[in-house]
């Protein structure tokens, strides 16, 4: 397997109809645990966790967007968020746990990921792709709007 990999292709319009639904914040979780569904528990690295729940914890649905509900169970994410990385910033470079899944939202030319020292930029144009996040990465928002994407772990 490559790196990132296109897996599918949503109805982007449908999506962003439901995200009007989901409330403002750097991250915002889709799904949450059993016995606690605050959006905004599950956001931020795994390690303020970890020790409680596993990322797997997070699999309950918190919000009524039957559209997105449906391709986080399709594709199998759990712990799925919403991540809006704001102008001219950029995350560490660091190695998640497990891959993930990412569905561009909304993006531009000057937003790029780089995967294991490799430059992507990932279209807003409805397409799904599998990265693999075990390896050293990063985003770039190098432009001068919000980058939001739907992340979720596989």
């Amino acid at each position: 397997m490559s790196l990132i990999e296109k897996i599918d292709t949503v109805d982007l319009e449908r999506i962003k109809l439901e995200l009007e639904l989901i409330p403002n914040g750097e991250q915002v979780c889709l799904q949450g645990l059993a016995n606690n569904r605050d959006p905004f528990y599950g956001v931020g690295s795994a390690l303020r966790f970890e020790d409680k729940h596993d990322e797997k914890d997070f699999c309950y649905a918190l919000f009524h967007t039957q559209y997105i509900n449906s391709i986080i169970e399709k594709h199998g994410m759990v712990r799925t968020r919403v991540m809006r990385q704001s102008k001219k910033t950029c995350y560490t470079y660091h190695v998640d746990y497990t891959k993930r899944i990412h569905i561009p939202v909304y993006t531009n030319d000057n937003c790029m990921f780089i995967v294991d020292d490799q430059v992507y930029r990932l279209p807003a144009d409805g397409s799904v792709y599998l990265v693999d996040t075990t390896v050293k990465h990063t985003a770039i928002n190098a432009s001068f709007e919000e980058r939001t994407h739907i992340i979720g772990n596989v």
